[in-house]
């Protein structure tokens, strides 16, 4: 069996996100809207690792409009981003690796004709 190379990561992507990239794309084929897709997580991945390196710069705790303490903004931000990266990876429907029983409720047999579906060389 033969292994694809992984089609080029796109451009500016961080190392976390291109490892993604490559990690997906030499496991899947993925179709050119699937692409896009995963670049769209991989690029929530760096602006939540670029939000992170702010926050340990700034205080998990600023004055609000009324000088009371509140949570920094970014602490939100990076949350909702880190949902959106889990929206978009779900989107993309790829099987679990362990064989666990992932996404709901399906068969066994159903779980093998995703994977061939999925797996490159199967």
């Amino acid at each position: 069996m033969t292994t694809k190379r992984a089609p080029a990561a796109p451009a500016k992507l961080g190392s976390k996100a291109k490892k993604i990239w490559a990690e997906i794309t030499t496991t899947y084929d993925l179709r050119s809207d699937e692409k896009r897709v995963l670049e769209d997580a991989c690029r929530e991945v760096d602006l939540v690792e670029r939000m992170e390196k702010d926050l340990e710069k700034g205080s998990l705790i600023v004055a609000g409009s009324m000088g009371q303490p509140v949570v920094n903004e970014l602490v939100k931000e990076i949350r909702q981003h880190r949902k959106t990266y889990q929206s978009l990876m779900m989107s993309l429907r790829l099987p679990e690796e362990d064989g666990g029983a992932g996404a709901a409720g399906r068969s066994s047999a159903a779980r093998t004709l995703a994977q061939q579906r999925w797996r490159k060389g199967a």
